[in-house]
């Protein structure tokens, strides 16, 4: 009876994740996290910068997802060969970031709100899209020869 081959040590998936941590130490992707990062770090603090901590729901949300982001970041910083996955989740949750102004139970649409959320979650749908394409580069998907 033979036993099936251990994907984790598969060549193919072994040079596929060399790939990847070659692209996740580029330059460019330096960049994109540490953005990613001082944004996620930014929209939890926001609240208290811009001065909308009177409004709790949305308070308690830019705090919860701006840590989640900037941990996003710090797993994209560290070992983007095992979280490029997980790339995708920083569009979405910019793009959760920019309505919640307006799908937040209550009144929470107010003008420092709108501004904060808006800008900072454009800037996080674009860093995402940096660290999502960094996956998707014109290195990968060819064999080497």
């Amino acid at each position: 009876m033979t036993r099936p081959a251990d994907m984790a040590h598969h060549p193919d998936l072994l040079e596929l994740r060399a790939r990847y941590e070659v692209a996740g130490q580029s330059p460019a992707a330096q960049v994109a996290d540490g953005l990613t990062l001082l944004a996620g770090i930014y929209l939890a603090l926001s609240p208290w910068i811009v001065g909308f901590t009177g409004l709790a729901p949305i308070t308690i949300n830019n705090l919860v997802i701006g840590l989640a982001i900037a941990c996003l970041a710090i797993g994209f910083s560290s070992a983007f060969g095992r979280t490029h996955g997980l790339a995708w989740i920083c569009p979405v949750l910019g793009i959760w970031t920019i309505l919640a102004p307006w799908v937040i139970n209550g009144d929470m649409s107010t003008d420092r709100t709108i501004w904060n959320n808006v800008v900072t979650g454009v800037l996080i749908v674009c860093f995402g899209i940096v660290t999502m394409s960094l996956g998707m580069g014109r290195s990968f998907g060819r064999r080497s020869k």
